[in-house]
């Protein structure tokens, strides 16, 4: 079939993950409009690839391109955009206006599309977990909660919000269930950060770019569907219980970001995260916005402690500190974890940022609220490259490495590497588990529990 002019002409904003969703589920089979392009953002090497046919359909037979968000303004006039389709996450209200701004004064419409067009209702029950901001402790949650699911008896599929950063055509259903699965797959290590602990305890991951495909394969496999939220995002199944955690280490940002906020008001569980490093000031602030914005929800606090894997190796060492990637680039923290267990070992934070390759300064330059650490970046073989020839010239004794994955298995330095791990604490009672249970119980899984 032929595109033509009567077509609505659409430009989806993008950054490699909500944006090929939302194409897919609303205009991939949609005769009356022609998603014209998408943009980048947020994630490196996106821009200048395409779509590929295979995906998008026989409507599609040259793909569509994907150009850098900067070129807004001249893919609207030269392309004579109807439509700009905002989707992706973790930005504040006033960035996504500024961005509506240049889409109105090119004279197109501004659009973000919701839940109920976007949503895929899965045919087995789903337990969402979603936050407000990047790095709020999606990971050790859903970690937590898929383990004491498969300890009542019920088989997990952990569904992960997508990083299609490679070869999409092989990316469409991803299926991980052993780390040889995360070789074979070259994942990037901002994947593997996310993917690896699930498997290093037994469950299943689905990941990709088509969810409809992906859900249906997962539910094949399981009883209960685990969807990891990615950023700030809305979940892109329909969830039977939506888990959203908040952060008392940047009280104001559930209010401040989309579609986090979004996602708050939303909620069946809001959960404090952090209450054993954040002020008891803080706190308080966090719960009564939530009360304010979403009265119905239940509120759970929760801690996040931090232990070191050898404590007494760093202990009055000077230390380069490596930090979960998106927690402090695009999720806006200064530090993380790994520099909060450094001070509690007593290790001598080194400033990574003398000895950075160029690869590693430019994260710096894009995002200069960056503290003494540094990022845990992997988008490419190049830039992993890049990250090893800065630890291995640093003047420090060793490495503290707070990412998610065994970084000593992917880089080969003259240091040693201390892993530093973050947890999901219940800190109260009935907490998450009490309220899943009791959610476990109403839709009537319980029984298949006891057997």
């Amino acid at each position: 079939m032929s595109l033509t002019r009567s077509s609505l002409r659409i430009l989806i904003l993008g950054a490699a993950g909500r944006d090929f969703h939302n194409f897919n589920v609303v205009y991939r089979d949609d005769p009356a409009v022609e998603v014209v392009a998408f943009t980048a953002a947020q994630i490196p090497g996106i821009a200048g690839r395409r779509y590929p046919a295979s995906l998008a359909g026989p409507r599609y037979l040259q793909g569509i391109p994907i150009f850098d968000e900067t070129e807004l303004e001249a893919i609207c006039r030269r392309e004579r955009i109807d439509q700009v389709v905002f989707a992706y996450s973790d930005v504040p209200h006033e960035q996504v206006m500024h961005l509506a701004s240049r889409a109105l004064a090119c004279g197109a419409d501004f659009l973000l599309l919701g839940p109920q067009r976007t949503q895929i209702q899965a045919s087995k029950p789903v337990i969402a977990i979603s936050a407000v901001r990047t790095g709020c402790g999606k990971s050790q949650t859903s970690r937590y909660l898929s383990h004491w699911l498969k300890r009542q008896g019920l088989r997990v599929a952990v569904l992960r919000h997508p990083m299609p950063y490679g070869d999409l055509e092989q990316e469409a259903v991803q299926r991980f269930a052993s780390r040889a699965d995360l070789a074979a797959a070259r994942c990037t290590v901002e994947e593997r950060e996310e993917y690896e602990p699930h498997i290093a305890l037994g469950h299943v991951v689905y990941a990709g770019v088509d969810y409809g495909r992906i859900a249906e394969a997962a539910a094949a496999e399981a009883d209960l569907l685990l969807w990891e939220g990615g950023n700030n995002d809305f979940p892109f199944l329909k969830p039977d219980l939506h888990i959203v955690l908040v952060d008392p280490l940047r009280p104001g940002h559930e209010l401040s970001h989309h579609p986090g906020e979004a996602v708050l008001r939303m909620a069946d569980i809001a959960v404090i995260m952090k209450t054993d490093s954040a002020e008891p000031a803080a706190v308080a602030a966090v719960e009564h916005n939530i009360r304010r914005l979403n009265p119905t929800a239940a509120i759970v606090r929760a801690a996040s402690p931090v232990s070191l894997d050898d404590a007494a190796a760093v202990r009055g060492k000077r230390v380069i500190v490596v930090e979960d990637g998106p927690t402090v680039t695009h999720g806006g923290m200064a530090w993380g974890a790994g520099l909060l267990a450094a001070r509690q070992a007593g290790a001598l934070v080194v400033d990574p940022w003398l000895w950075a390759a160029p690869e590693i300064a430019a994260a710096f330059e894009r995002y200069p609220h960056l503290g003494p650490v540094l990022p845990a970046l992997g988008y490419s073989a190049e830039q992993l490259q890049a990250l090893a020839r800065t630890l291995e010239r640093a003047e420090a004794d060793c490495v503290i490495a707070a990412t998610p994955i065994d970084l000593a298995a992917l880089i080969q330095i003259g240091k040693p590497i201390v892993r530093a791990r973050y947890e999901y604490a219940e800190v109260e009672t009935p907490g998450l588990i009490g309220r899943v249970e009791a959610f476990i119980r109403r839709i009537g899984l319980a029984d298949r529990c006891a057997q």
